[in-house]
């Protein structure tokens, strides 16, 4: 029998049911780093995989980065059972408008190699892939929940590279009323950084504008931190403006929200909680994903 892995396959993170790690990763060709954490040794070179993220790109097959990523992330699921061989069937999925055309690619990309030999932190795993099913990501987030959603609901699943956008009609997708946006949380990111470089002419780390686009707060000069706050409320607002040139209207509809972005409202946002309801698991669309291969596989 096979394990289904469902794996969220973001610009920012990577995220299976019960991990999540940066979707960065170093190549070190032959030579073997002095780290240990988060190192693969695949096909006679070495990675170290969970620093920094990947660029913003339509396609992920582009290159074998998002291949060598989703091996850290079966490692790192099948880690916490101790389980170092066994049969695969991956379970994943791309932005709501990508997954017609990219469907067959992404999956042939992660079925690339039937069996799989490797070693991620020291530990030998030897996998055989028998199978990949490929969802809607944002859709997958709220699929278990699907019973809650009567009357008019948006969707908006806001990731670092992208927005997208599903409407459902008494718990129906309203396929003819999705789309795309490349208005990612990565863009919050940049414009914070280059507002505290022009006010006060200093450089702030990433780390610390994430820890305060994702609570709100962090322990630095107020100066600098309203500086911060006043971007990430700008941005708040120009989502619920583009939110609004898709017909969305809060007394009508109720909007749920999943992925980083939902923080970002959350912390920054003015809206009516009795009309909003932000998803904040951020794991909940791996988690979505393995729910419907299941289901699948049962109806199957």
């Amino acid at each position: 029998m096979s394990i289904i892995i469902g794996i969220d396959h973001g610009y920012y993170a990577i995220k299976t049911a019960h991990c999540s790690f940066p979707a960065g990763l170093t190549s070190y060709g032959e030579h073997e780093p002095y780290t240990r954490q988060g190192l693969l040794e695949f096909g006679g070179c070495f990675f170290v995989c969970g620093s920094g993220r990947q660029p913003i790109q339509r396609d992920k097959t582009a290159n074998d980065n998002y291949y060598l990523l989703t091996l850290a992330a079966i490692a790192k699921e099948l880690e916490q059972y101790r389980l170092f061989t066994a049969s695969l069937c991956l379970s994943v999925g791309l932005p709501l408008s990508w997954v017609g055309s990219q469907r067959e690619s992404f999956r042939q990309y992660l079925m690339q190699n039937e069996t799989i030999r490797f070693r991620f932190n020291g530990n030998l795993f030897q996998l055989r892939i028998v199978g990949c099913k490929v969802y809607p990501q944002g859709y997958a987030a709220i699929v278990q929940q699907l019973a809650d959603f009567e009357g008019e609901h948006l969707l908006a699943d806001i990731g670092n590279g992208t927005m997208n956008l599903l409407y459902l009609t008494d718990s129906q997708p309203q396929e003819s009323r999705c789309w795309t946006e490349k208005i990612g949380v990565n863009q919050c990111m940049i414009r914070a950084k280059e507002a505290v470089l022009r006010r006060f002419g200093s450089k702030i780390s990433d780390s610390t504008v994430e820890q305060i686009l994702r609570t709100g707060t962090a322990k630095i000069d107020a100066d600098y931190l309203a500086c911060i706050r006043e971007v990430a409320s700008g941005y708040v607002a120009e989502l619920f403006a583009a939110l609004r040139s898709y017909e969305y209207d809060p007394a009508t509809t109720h909007l749920t929200i999943v992925g980083g972005g939902g923080q970002l409202v959350k912390h920054f946002g003015s809206y009516d909680p009795e009309q909003v309801t932000i998803v904040d698991d951020i794991c909940a669309a791996a988690k979505g994903y393995e729910y419907m291969a299941y289901r699948q596989m049962l109806r199957g």
